[in-house]
């Protein structure tokens, strides 16, 4: 597993206003939109093309496309539909999927509780969307299910992390072809597992809290 935190002044600008209790839902979604964009050139860089030819006002020449199978775009609901339009803003003509899980109490383990995702994903690139990278259940559940339907290289794109969640991810997925790009990794996990400093609940800050 490959970890990237994203190093630009942008990505911290943007990240100081997302962590301010002050940020209200509208502008917390705009400045995640704008920053789920950013950190997408650097989870794309590697994305899969292939040759093409095209003729210009002045000659033929040739460039390059997305190659096929197309990449698939997968937000963990909810939190990660905050993030679907500034992904999808970089790659157009990728497929999306929608994958929501949730903890079951019991076991604490991640169970899937709504799946619309394509059976057989041999050959594709998958770039999965969280914003909170915490104790790494949901997000390792997740990867392990692209990759169980295979999926040969995944990208988990996070606006922040805690250190505990993505040693978790990383003892989870070994070797596997899994990259994690993040906008900033935080302090560490406090008692309740929320990320310190972090921001708060990203759900709520995005949609407001649903009672």
């Amino acid at each position: 597993m490959e970890l990237l935190v994203a190093d630009h002044p942008l990505v911290s600008h943007k990240l100081t206003t997302l962590r301010d209790e002050r940020t209200d839902s509208p502008t917390f979604r705009r400045l995640a939109d704008e920053l789920v964009t950013l950190l997408a050139y650097e989870a794309t860089r590697d994305v899969r093309v292939e040759p093409v030819e095209v003729t210009t006002p002045v000659a033929a020449t040739t460039g390059v496309r997305l190659s096929s199978p197309r990449p698939l775009v997968v937000p963990i609901l909810r939190a990660g539909l905050g993030m679907l339009d500034g992904m999808t803003r970089l790659i157009p003509t990728a497929e999306v999927g929608f994958l929501g899980m949730m903890r079951n109490e019991e076991t604490l383990e991640a169970v899937v509780y709504a799946n619309r995702l394509p059976d057989d994903l041999t050959g594709r690139q998958v770039y999965l969307l969280d914003p909170m990278l915490a104790t790494g259940g949901t997000l390792a559940a997740a990867i392990r299910l692209m990759l169980e339907r295979g999926a040969t290289d995944v990208t988990a794109v996070c606006l922040i992390g805690a250190p505990e969640g993505v040693a978790a991810v990383r003892e989870a997925v070994g070797d596997a072809p899994v990259q994690i790009v993040l906008g900033g990794l935080d302090e560490r996990l406090n008692e309740v597992g929320y990320i310190v400093p972090g921001l708060g609940d990203a759900g709520d800050r995005l949609y407001g809290v649903v009672s």
